[in-house]
């Protein structure tokens, strides 16, 4: 483990590619930035930290993550303030839960340094993929892989962590319009004691099947029930989900290990309670939500992600009945709290949290 805030060796690349990116038209995760960083993990330690031109790497067949999934990752984002400066969200929230996800997947853990060196490193190198409209962010992508030669269903014993960063727009085409969601019927995406809580690759590609079944259908995502009762509300398949209702703001419980406990989601919770807002974080049932329809009670129904940040709610359907929430257009407290967040980040409001880690490019 390292255990000081590390130099890391630079080889730059030979041509930007920078001046080919249409940063008018970002789709997310299409476009990489011109470096990548590198670490090896073998013998116990981590060694030889580097930082290079991204581009293609060479892995054997019998690659742990093709056989077994042993592979985890996380996602924050870098945001345009000023040309000499940068934030990075959150990081140090991301690296905990990036090791949590670690432990859990039986790899070795990533230090606090080494960990933040490189997310510095590499957004100064490419500071010109930042790019600048309201909106848009460079995506910080870490993940770790196994790199063992050999198909044994037991956790490896050497593995590479990497960072690689691409410019991003909107997560989804409507923006911050309310999308619609649906029930994923007798799928389900985590169960106690299981992955749910960890940013394991597994999780995400055993959401692919019911996800694109509700895009044919014409949803955007899957509102995802516990795996039991098919009665509770968890989340999203690709973010928390929060409810205000009574002046109430109420989301699912973390409790038993279902659900991803979502760096946005906390900064929307920290928000609500320093307004003096009432939170409840606590079981939902989709019956609660329709009751709370016909009560009057149920005002906005929204997402939060670091990929979205904030995204409303304006239709459920469960079970053949459908839940329409507001009037088509985002609600005024996720308004505000979208409006809050993406101003912290983008260095146009104070940082009373200490969220950001400002990096300084001069």
């Amino acid at each position: 483990m390292i255990e000081e805030m590390i130099t890391i060796p630079i080889r730059k690349t030979e041509k930007s590619r920078r001046a080919d990116a249409d940063f008018d038209n970002l789709v997310f995760g299409r476009t990489f930035s011109d470096h990548m960083f590198s670490i090896d993990y073998a013998d116990g330690e981590w060694h030889n930290p580097r930082i290079e031109p991204f581009g293609n790497i060479e892995v054997t067949p019998g690659l742990n993550a093709f056989h077994y999934g042993q592979c985890i990752f996380e996602g924050m984002k870098a945001f345009y303030v000023d040309e000499n400066t940068v934030n990075i969200f959150r990081p140090q929230d991301h690296h905990a839960r990036f090791n949590i996800s670690a432990a859990r997947m039986c790899m070795p853990s990533i230090d606090y340094d080494v960990f933040i060196s490189a997310l510095e490193e590499l957004v100064r190198l490419d500071h010109q993929w930042v790019p600048k409209k309201p909106g848009t962010a460079l995506y910080l992508r870490p993940f770790m892989i196994p790199t063992d030669d050999w198909i044994n269903s037991i956790p490896a014993e050497t593995y590479r962590f990497m960072i690689i960063t691409s410019p991003v727009a909107a997560y989804y085409k409507e923006g911050i319009n309310p999308v619609k969601l649906t029930t994923p019927g007798d799928f389900a995406r985590s169960f106690p004691g299981g992955t749910g809580y960890a940013k394991a690759a597994g999780n995400y590609a055993a959401s692919f099947l019911p996800a694109k079944q509700a895009r044919d259908r014409g949803y955007t995502q899957v509102l995802w029930l516990d795996a039991k009762e098919h009665k509770y509300i968890e989340e999203v398949g690709s973010m928390n989900i929060l409810f205000l209702m009574n002046d109430t703001l109420v989301t699912p419980a973390l409790e038993g290990g279902t659900i991803l406990s979502g760096i946005t989601r906390r900064s929307v919770l920290a928000l609500a309670e320093s307004w003096g807002v009432k939170v409840e974080e606590r079981p939902v049932s989709i019956d609660e939500l329709f009751e709370a329809k016909e009560q009057g009670t149920l005002q906005e129904v929204f997402g939060s992600g670091t990929a979205a940040v904030i995204s409303p709610v304006g239709l459920i359907e469960h079970e053949g009945k459908v839940l329409e929430i507001g009037d088509g257009n985002i609600g005024p407290f996720a308004q505000k709290v979208y409006d809050s967040i993406t101003g912290i980040q983008y260095g146009k409001l104070d940082d009373p949290f200490e969220w950001m880690c400002t990096i300084k490019l001069g």
